[in-house]
Order: structure tokens, then sequence, then C-alpha cells
């Protein structure tokens, strides 16, 4: 087994001018949730080079896919990882140390923070590693890494996990660039995410004319300008915006680190005319730490539709985009997992990389700290202590925080979330964020948060495919916390419903394409397509 993992190390060290590379393709589409074409297309392509076997529209979500490879040794415990490829409206900051949107680009258009473009090409790279080190030492094994769109919705791993993608899985191992300063070069523990759930509400009006005619004289009613007209889907709309505000402070206590976010979708149903909006739409998403809060918050939701949907003479019609469990852990497999962490060890930049950020606080009228970045981001830090110290934060009923889809995989099979630090701010002011977006493109300082991730990844899944005892302490686990298995007394099924509309049909923010050019769909200034 260790000459196997060495193998794979050491192909990933000879594949960094290609990580990087890849890395910069990635990077520099920077698609929007649900509309990741380009860069789904990009992996499916580059696996399918690499000998794996691509089913692509996997769950009917467009920019899914599912890559699989079957050792020439013969099947084996099916391995998984998966990559992550949304980019987030709003962070079009380019690789440069001061504010400046990239070329050709809207200063609205998407961007990294994450960064999943890292997270994919980190999860490509230890799937490949993998790949090559099980060949040549003649391991059994299938080694699978699924195309996740829209995690920054939480949307991709719900629909996959409820159309069965995940049920035969044995083990999924999963990353993403550390957030937070407590849980950095670390493994999730106790706490995982929680429960991210959300819905677009559709206001429909189907019959405007049955509003009725109340003018008291057939022909000043007669011309449209001046006939009473219904409220409409729009009113509703509004309505429900400002009612949601009124009644979100009623939800819940105010405890366990909840939140609710709305964003009102496209409307081209009408223009400013004396013609009532037909449809309008607003995806609200909210945040908990267990399923009953969740619920709670949906209630309030769905009682408010109702209501105005009668006071505006339209109908509403809800649709899940996410409804993700709250997460499972592992013990058994986060420890296999932070042992090949520490034999990787922490990523490390160099002087360059802190005089590049050095720049950029310069440019935004800040003083230069010797050391811009968290200590933490290149330190390893024990999965238990790091447990404490963000539990730390929470109250003690809390068993669940924030919020991320990775969670979907874990009540499938034995599942692990391991951080890697990256290079980033120690402070945390919102105002610079778009320093971190320019980090994350920056190779010099994100490159190394690669491939440490890759070689994590790479490690773990030569470990489980050559110790048989590995995956069965982490399975013995897994049918333990959920009482059986899949469909155990413990076990929470997919809550996603496979009937409705895809979550990629509705009108989310896109790039309009004309031959090879490409420029925000909705712009807010004149000319911003031009």
């Amino acid at each position: 087994m260790q000459e196997a993992r060495q193998h794979a190390l050491a192909w990933i060290d000879r594949q960094a001018a290609r990580i990087s590379a890849d890395h910069q393709i990635v990077w520099n589409l920077c698609e929007p949730a649900w509309r990741e074409y380009e860069t789904s297309r990009w992996y499916a392509e580059r696996l399918a080079a690499e000998g794996f076997a691509v089913e692509r529209g996997t769950a009917g979500m467009p920019t899914a896919f599912r890559a699989r490879w079957i050792s020439p040794a013969g099947p084996g415990p099916i391995l998984a990882s998966y990559a992550e490829y949304d980019a987030v409206p709003g962070n079009a900051q380019d690789c440069v140390p001061f504010r400046k949107t990239r070329a050709d680009l809207h200063e609205t258009a998407p961007g990294f923070i994450d960064p999943h473009s890292a997270l994919g090409i980190g999860s490509l790279y230890g799937v490949l590693a993998a790949k090559e080190a099980i060949a040549r030492a003649g391991l059994r094994a299938e080694l699978r890494l699924h195309g996740e769109p829209a995690e920054n919705m939480c949307g991709g791993k719900p629909m996959h996990a409820a159309h069965g993608f995940y049920d035969d899985l044995d083990a999924v191992i999963g990353w993403r660039p550390a957030a937070l300063r407590t849980l950095a070069n670390t493994c999730v523990w106790d706490t995982h995410c929680g429960c991210y759930w959300s819905r677009v509400y559709t206001f429909t009006c189907d019959d405007p004319g049955s509003w009725g005619d109340v003018s008291g004289d057939g022909n000043a009613a007669s011309h449209p300008h001046v006939r009473a007209r219904t409220p409409g889907a729009l009113d509703a709309l509004c309505l429900m915006y400002t009612t949601t505000k009124y009644s979100k402070e009623a939800m819940l206590p105010h405890a366990g680190s909840w939140s609710v976010n709305e964003a009102i979708l496209s409307n081209a149903s009408t223009t400013a005319n004396n013609q009532a909006p037909r449809f309008a739409q607003i995806q609200y998403s909210w945040r908990a730490p267990d399923i009953a809060m969740a619920e709670r918050i949906l209630s309030v939701l769905e009682n408010n539709a109702r209501h105005v949907a009668a006071l505006t003479h339209t109908t509403v019609r809800g649709d899940w985009i996410s409804r993700t469990r709250p997460g499972l852990p592992n013990h058994a497999l986060a420890e296999i997992v932070y042992a090949n962490m520490q034999a990787v060890g922490a990523p490390r930049w160099n002087d360059g990389v802190a005089d590049f950020a050095n720049a950029c606080l310069a440019s935004a009228g800040r003083d230069a700290p010797a050391e811009p970045f968290a200590r933490e981001m290149s330190a390893l830090a024990d999965p238990r202590d790091a447990e404490r110290a963000l539990r730390a934060t929470l109250p003690p009923w809390q068993t669940h925080y924030t919020s991320d889809d990775y969670v979907e995989y874990t009540w499938h099979a034995p599942t692990v979330k391991f951080l890697v630090g990256r290079a980033r701010l120690a402070d945390s002011n919102p105002s610079l964020e778009w320093i971190n977006v320019a980090l994350g493109g920056l190779p010099e300082a994100i490159d190394p948060t690669i491939v440490t991730a890759a070689k994590v990844i790479a490690s773990t899944i030569v470990e489980l495919a050559a110790d048989p005892a590995s995956l069965k302490r982490s399975r013995e686990e897994f049918n333990h916390r959920t009482g059986g298995g899949i469909g155990g007394a413990s076990w929470i099924a997919p809550l996603m419903d496979t009937g409705g509309p895809s979550p990629a049909s509705f009108a989310w923010p896109d790039y309009a394409r004309a031959g090879e050019r490409k420029g925000w769909i909705v712009p807010v200034t004149a000319g911003a397509c031009d």
C-alpha cells in the first residue's frame, strides 16, 4: 500500500504545471449555478480522455455528470469524490492587486469566492492519481467522480441522491478550501453542516379579466387605460417579500444560526402598461441546524404565499430547488483522512503571495501586516481540537452549523469532509472579500491548496482500495449511525421530489452568448453587454 501511495503522490508532483493550467481554465470560465455548460463539458471531456465512462446530464441536470473507471484488475469497492464548479454572481474580480472587474465581464458577473474552481480540480487530480496508482499496483476498485452543479444553491447533490446515484457507494471523500479559521487543514468531526432548503414561489394571474368591472359606466370602463386592473403577479411578489420580512422575526427564536434569504427572479411577462403582470417568481433559501427548524420556516412561507395569492387575485405554486438533510459523521473515515493529511502536510506559500495580498490591502487603504494570512491556514489541526474550537461558539443543543450539500452523501455511504488551508486574509472584513477572490486566481496562492487536497484524496482512495479493514470500520460506523444502513431505523431518506421540474429550469443568472462573445445577461448599466 505504501508504494502505491507514494506513486500517487509522485504522479501529482509531476503534474504540477498541468494542475495549475487546468485550474486557470476553470477559474476563467466562471459560470454561475445551473449554467456551468462549458465547465461541465470540459470536465466530461477530460475524464473521457483519461479512460472514464462519463454520463452527462445526470438526474435531469444539464450540467451534472457521473464518471466511472474500473481497475484492470477488476471491480472492487466503489470509491467516490466530487467536483463542484459554480461561481457566484457579483464577484468578477480580476487577479490583480486592486479593484478591477475581469476583462470583457460585467461587474455583476460571477467569480469564485469559495473557490469551487480549486475544489473541482483538486478532486479531479486526486481521483486521477489514485487511478494511476491502483492500476499500477493491481488493486481492485471502481472510482467515481460526480460533477455536482449549483453547490452555492445546494442544488446538485440532493437531486443525485433522490435519483439513487449514491446508493451503491462504499466511501466518499469530499473536501473544500477552508473558509473558517477553526476548520482549516482538518476534517469535520461531529458538527457537520445542517439543512439548506430553497423554494421558488411562482405567482400567476391566469384570468385578470375576472377581477370585475366596478366603474359603474360600461363605456368609460371599456378603455384599457382607465379600467380597474387586477393587482396581478407583481403585486403578489412585492407583498410576499414584505410579508415575509415582517414575519421573519416571529419564525423562530434568535438562536441556532438560522437565516432566510431571498432573490427575485427575472420577470419578462409584461411592461409598465395597464396589463396585469401574468407571473412573477421569488426564491427563498433558508439555513437551519435541523429539520424541525427548517420545517417551521417553511410553514410560515407557505402560509404567507397562500394569503398573498388570495389578496392579489393570483394562484401560487411552490417548487423545490434544494432540500438537504443534516450531515452524518463518520469518525472512522475522518481518522483515515486526517492521518493522510498529516503525511502530506499543510500547504505553504512563498513570500510573493503575501506581497500580493499586502499590495491589495494597500490599494484598499489598509496597513500591510507582517503576515496577512491567518496562521491556521498553514497549520494542521486535529479534528477533535477543531471540533472543540468550533463548538465554543455554539449553544450545546445545536448539533449542526452552516450549510453545504455534501451532507447528502453522508446518508448513503461513509463520507468525510476535509478542509485545506488557503491563502485567505486574516482580516474578515466583508469589504475586503475581493482580495480573497483575486488570491483564488493567483497560481502561487491557490495551487498549493489544490495539490494538497489532491494528495490527500489520492492517498485515502489508495488506502481504502488496499485495506478492506479500513472500509469495514467505516461501514460498521455508518450502519450503526443509520440504524442499519440505507433504509435503517435512524436513516433519513432524500427529501427532494424526483417528479417536479428540474431546478435548472428556472430563470437563473446567465450569460448571453453571441459567437465567441460572452456578456452578462442582466446588466445594471446601459451597454454592459456591448
